[in-house]
């Protein structure tokens, strides 16, 4: 296995790893202000189970940049390429903007929600508004991916 093969695979797993890590600290925050909310408004559930969930979202996301590059590099198909080293690091780059941003867009997406979750507590018909302002993170998640996406396939 070539070093350049190495240094891509690492950068895949780095982008599955971090927007996991993220997915799970913004799903955990969320987790609790919902469970607090639950406790004292049991018929919340639904509404404020949906906020929590969202931040879970970039974990997938990079999930799905780690196998798309897998395929590319020749995974799921009959034998790795061969990468030079510096293809290798165009590899790592190419996953890390999917990488940064999905770990950091979780967390504060996780920090909406709980700002969200609270307003629904207090007004259960805002959750709609409160989704709204969760979702608006998600925005910059789907532009690193579609960002890691793009470099990828230009590679």
């Amino acid at each position: 296995m070539s070093e350049g093969i190495v240094i891509a695979i690492i950068g895949a797993g780095i982008c599955a790893i971090l927007s996991s890590i993220g997915s799970a600290f913004g799903v955990q925050m969320g987790g609790r202000a919902a469970a607090g909310v639950v406790s004292e408004k049991p018929e919340l559930f639904g509404k404020v189970l949906l906020l929590q969930a969202l931040p879970g979202t970039q974990g997938f996301y990079g999930f799905i940049i780690a196998v798309l590059m897998a395929n590319k590099l020749g995974f799921f198909g009959g034998g790795l390429v061969t990468l030079t080293t510096a293809q290798g690091w165009a590899y790592f780059g190419a996953a890390m903007p999917a990488a940064i941003i999905l770990l950091f867009s979780a967390i504060l997406q996780g920090m909406t929600a709980v700002a969200a979750i609270h307003m629904t507590a207090k007004q259960p018909d805002a959750s709609g508004r409160g989704i709204t302002m969760t979702a608006l993170v998600e925005t910059y998640a789907i532009l690193g991916l579609l960002t890691s996406i793009i470099i990828v396939f230009g590679l």
